[in-house]
């Protein structure tokens, strides 16, 4: 209950302070800097190195992948149905494709299947977070291109200079020769930061004015973030025999909400920042609905 409280609280906190203007007009880029040098790579570092990995987790991690290709692919598809430029569609990419698999994800599994099963909430949480930095990246980097167009080389630089990625590539590698114990209560502290601030930024970027003419383009994607997403899960659990709380815990983080980093990626890269931070806002509202409704479908079938 105390994580939904301080979603409304910071997304609200934001959006008052850009009102009365207490705030400079360019602060949450400041925030998303601290963000994605320092707090997302300690998140890394905080949860990777104790993930047990087994052939079972294979799952999750193939499933995470696959809902940011299928997303790539389907609004692809969509964008040339409607003739959106390529902005848009690397914009509704990212919106579509990625989960708020942490901060709402791991409240929602404790409440509706227990803490014990957030260790496969964390395989799912830190493959999207691995997801994001590559495929995401890749998305956003093409939208931010004028003629939407730009070579290997100048992606892959992108990618091993974005921190998030780093951070993640240097909690694989190093937890296996230094034991990172000691650091745990600074790794903690700084993850901490990520949700809160992420949220802040989010409502100083929040506008509503003209939100209609996003509505189509809104109700796209949270028609695959909350609905096709976790059936397309769902579907390839039923047909690879996957069944228990692998299956239900992959199908329940993919049913979850747009993630909110999506927005600083989006800010960072220059694409649809208004469209993103409305859908962040939305889904999160009707998330609470629909992932309700996926609990009740894995219990059933699971």
């Amino acid at each position: 209950m105390v994580n939904f409280v301080l979603i409304g609280i910071c997304i609200l906190a934001g959006m008052v302070f850009k009102a009365t203007k207490s705030i400079h007009p360019d602060a949450h880029k400041g925030i998303n800097t601290w963000i994605l040098y320092l707090a997302l790579p300690a998140v890394s570092f905080k949860y990777l190195p104790k993930v047990q990995w087994t052939m079972e987790m294979l799952f999750p991690i193939v499933a995470t992948f696959l809902i940011a290709v299928f997303s790539f692919i389907f609004m692809s598809l969509y964008s040339k149905k409607k003739g959106y430029s390529r902005r848009s569609q690397s914009t509704m990419e990212l919106i579509s494709g990625y989960s708020n698999t942490s901060f709402i994800g791991f409240p929602l599994i404790s409440a509706f299947y227990g803490e014990s099963l957030l260790s496969i909430a964390i395989i799912c949480d830190q493959t999207m977070f691995f997801s994001l930095s590559t495929l995401g990246i890749i998305a956003a980097v093409k939208g931010g291109s004028r003629s939407g167009k730009v070579s290997a080389h100048f992606i892959l630089k992108r990618l091993i200079t974005f921190p998030p990625l780093v951070g993640c590539i240097s909690a694989l590698v190093l937890s296996q020769f230094i034991d990172f114990t000691v650091a745990e209560p600074l790794f903690d502290k700084l993850a901490a930061t990520v949700s809160p601030l992420a949220l802040f930024s989010v409502g100083l970027q929040l506008k509503f004015n003209g939100w209609k003419k996003l509505i189509p383009q809104m109700s796209v994607s949270m028609l695959y973030k909350l609905i096709l997403a976790p059936a397309l899960v769902l579907g390839l659990a039923l047909l690879v025999g996957i069944k228990g709380d692998v299956a239900k815990i992959t199908i329940f983080e993919a049913a979850m909400p747009t993630l909110v980093t999506s927005s600083i990626i989006a800010e960072q890269f220059r694409l649809n920042t208004k469209l993103t931070n409305l859908t962040i806002g939305f889904s999160i509202l009707v998330g609470f609905l629909t992932s309700a409704v996926w609990y009740q479908i894995t219990e059933l079938i699971f």
